[in-house]
């Protein structure tokens, strides 16, 4: 069954990856594409379909397409207030298709955040959130995922000085369940082994540098150690990323947005995955943003886009298998 790609922001580099993506995948992985196919590159072969179960017939040989009209045409690198209820609806439409098991899967193109608030009154702070509220979940979580390493934060998008004051027992708790109940149903790994970082240098240090760990971390990690969870921690953030170390969990739950994305994009910084765990959908996305900058220049590297792919259609076969 076919992977939904939605298009996200057209000034941005979102076509052409997806094109290359098609390009390197379209012999062994479906794909329909949800867009404006004028701003695809020019030499992209695509074909309109009416239905996503048109589109594996197809794609051997041209990318499938479900068609929208954005109107106004794109200019590289400059976003059109004119073309954000566009975007939003492409995600909206992909995200029911797979609702309704009409696609196996969602990859999201990445948007601008700003362009869509101004354009369009987006009220949400980024994709994990909307597609949270369109799929009626009160709780996802963000994993970023490569072949070397899954790790999730805790808190994402606020700044360092909000972070002990949001790192709430009920935050901690509700992500370290969200993200072992994924490793089982969408990583198939049957009895997940899941590190977890201190929030203070050294874990604290038994109290002596700080106290989050020993009021706030230690206290969930026991609580959810004897519901049969395998736990380590809290440890030390700055000993957790060697090679040694990450031989010992399937996934690092971190309590800040660096914490868990610097080691990711130090060791696989072109091939990392955005994943939004406990949606009742598989949604994957490349790890990195429009890139206005070399946008319609040919130059973007789409591997991030191929991971996103290849790694949603895994996950839809093992939550298929689960």
């Amino acid at each position: 069954m076919t992977i939904a790609i939605s298009c996200g922001e057209p000034a941005g580099i979102g076509p052409e990856i997806a094109a290359a993506a098609w390009s390197a995948l379209r012999r062994d992985l479906p794909l329909l594409w949800i867009g404006d196919p004028r701003h695809l590159p020019e030499d992209t072969p695509w074909q309109a379909v009416d239905h996503p179960e048109d589109a594996a017939r197809v794609c051997a040989d041209a990318l499938p397409v479900l068609v929208r009209d954005f109107g106004p045409p794109v200019l590289p690198g400059v976003a059109t207030a004119a073309h954000a209820p566009h975007v939003i609806e492409a995600i909206a439409t992909a995200t029911a298709l797979a609702r309704a098991g009409r696609v196996r899967a969602i990859c999201t193109a990445p948007i601008h955040k700003a362009a869509l608030m101004s354009g369009a009154g987006f009220a949400h702070p980024g994709h994990t959130e909307y597609l949270a509220a369109l799929c009626d979940v009160p709780r996802v979580v963000m994993m970023l995922a490569c072949d070397a390493l899954r790790v999730v934060p805790a808190t994402i998008h606020i700044p360092l000085s909000q972070v002990p004051g949001a790192l709430t027992a009920v935050v901690l708790t509700e992500t370290l369940i969200v993200t072992h109940a994924a490793l089982i149903r969408d990583f198939g790994i049957p009895a997940p082994r899941i590190a977890v970082a201190g929030l203070i240098p050294h874990a604290g240090e038994d109290g002596k540098i700080g106290a989050e760990e020993i009021d706030t971390i230690v206290p969930v990690l026991d609580a959810l150690r004897a519901q049969g969870l395998d736990l380590t921690g809290p440890l030390s953030a700055d000993t957790m990323f060697h090679a040694d170390a990450r031989a010992g969990y399937d996934a690092a739950v971190c309590m800040y947005h660096d914490q868990a994305l610097i080691p990711i994009k130090t060791l696989d910084f072109s091939g990392g995955v955005n994943v939004t765990l406990g949606l009742p959908i598989i949604r994957t996305s490349p790890d990195h943003g429009t890139a206005f900058g070399i946008a319609g220049r040919g130059i973007a590297d789409p591997t991030s886009m191929i991971r996103a792919l290849e790694m949603a259609d895994r996950m839809a076969t093992a939550r298929a298998g689960s």
